[in-house]
């Protein structure tokens, strides 16, 4: 199920290849953390579906206000993402917990559930590198925001700080 997910949001992205590489990329570095940190098999597969459609919000965004701004995506991405997993047969449940994740995956504050967690980790990962973020700002960020043990740890060997 992973993999055709994977293929439906490079369809959906067809032609951005830049937003394609940062949701395989969070997904990687989710299921690496994920592994790490011996999730079940259930929330694991919750994870991975929020990691490949975090950002499925964007082109929405861009279209109906022209900003792509973190906030607007967790306002519109859980309706576009509802859609598309009820589409490909997911489970009520799964749908409901990603669409959770997806409407908060910028919000760091109160994070609850260990996916979640990882989700945000995975996320600032990619987007420390993506963004050429300086050090003593990636330093500040895995600190206040990296919880998981495995995140901490790829996280200061990633940047070495």
């Amino acid at each position: 199920m992973t993999a055709l997910l994977i293929a439906e949001m490079i369809r959906y992205y067809s032609g951005d290849p830049k937003r394609i590489q940062h949701f395989i990329k969070v997904h990687d570095f989710s299921r690496t953390i994920g592994m790490l940190e011996g999730l079940d098999e259930k929330t694991f597969f919750i994870l991975e579906t929020a990691a490949i459609v975090h950002d499925i919000g964007i082109k929405k965004c861009e279209k109906k206000y022209g900003s792509c701004e973190g906030k607007l995506q967790e306002k519109e991405g859980p309706g576009v993402a509802e859609k598309l997993l009820g589409r490909l047969g997911y489970q009520t449940e799964v749908i409901e917990r990603v669409c959770y994740l997806v409407g908060h995956h910028h919000t760091y504050t109160d994070i609850e559930g260990i996916d979640y967690q990882i989700l945000v980790e995975a996320d600032f990962l990619v987007n420390l590198y993506e963004d050429n973020l300086p050090k003593a700002t990636i330093r500040s960020i895995c600190e206040r925001i990296f919880k998981t043990a495995s995140g901490r740890k790829l996280c200061r060997e990633m940047f070495r700080i």
